[in-house]
């Protein structure tokens, strides 16, 4: 499903593709030796009706950039709030498939879990590529919670309907959380200490901050 052509273009076509996919994905830890993660975030050129991605791989433990790629896609689907992904995730899916390098883990700039049919851009990417997959937000979607505590590591369950679907993380002390939430083949409690140990410094895991300065520095041409 990463080419263009089998992407839906409609509101309920698209709806109906994550009712179908989302039962694929795996809310458990299935991975192995985590060495290099990949980041993933996405930008417009909406003069060109482009959307931009760019992946930076960097290894673990120290966040070294290793690798990264940008690519672009048209924008072909209208912004729909909860339909993100088909806007963003061929674009992601192009730059994913640029890299010489495999990851062993994707940390996707967006919902996982925490998306009212339960498959957002994280679970989408990282159903499609078959990979270990995070979604970390910088803002919340869905759900409820209540304030997690200031220092660095602190947390506190996000729940939608009753069910808890991801964590409000504090990555700095007194800065703004982040929502992380599972996107595939990583289970929740492991998101978190993934997503703490990758952003030791900055409010965004190291692969993300990356990824996000990389997908703004296309030069669109006339």
């Amino acid at each position: 499903m990463t080419g263009l052509e089998r992407w839906p273009e409609s509101p309920a076509a698209a709806r109906e593709v994550q009712e179908q996919l989302r039962s694929k994905v795996v809310r458990e830890d299935r991975f192995g030796a985590i060495q290099c993660v990949a980041g993933l975030d996405a930008h417009y050129a909406s003069e060109r009706r482009l959307a931009w991605a760019a992946a930076a791989v960097v290894t673990r433990p120290r966040s070294d950039l290793r690798e990264s790629a940008l690519a672009y896609c048209p924008l072909r689907f209208p912004y729909i709030p909860g339909l993100l992904s088909f806007r963003e995730a061929p674009a992601m899916l192009a730059a994913l498939d640029a890299l010489s390098t495999k990851p062993d883990l994707l940390l996707i700039d967006g919902q996982g879990l925490a998306h009212p049919r339960r498959f957002g851009l994280a679970c989408h990417v990282g159903v499609l590529a078959d990979m270990p997959a995070i979604g970390i937000a910088k803002s919340r979607l869905i759900g409820a919670h209540e304030k997690p505590g200031v220092e660095r590591g602190s947390w506190c369950a996000l729940f939608h309907r009753g069910e808890m679907l991801g964590a409000v993380v504090r990555t700095r002390h007194s800065v703004r959380p982040v929502f992380v939430s599972i996107g595939h083949r990583v289970s929740l409690d492991t998101a978190i200490k993934l997503v703490l140990e990758l952003a030791p410094r900055y409010r965004l895991p190291e692969p993300i901050r990356l990824a996000d300065r990389l997908s703004r520095m296309h030069t669109p041409t006339r």
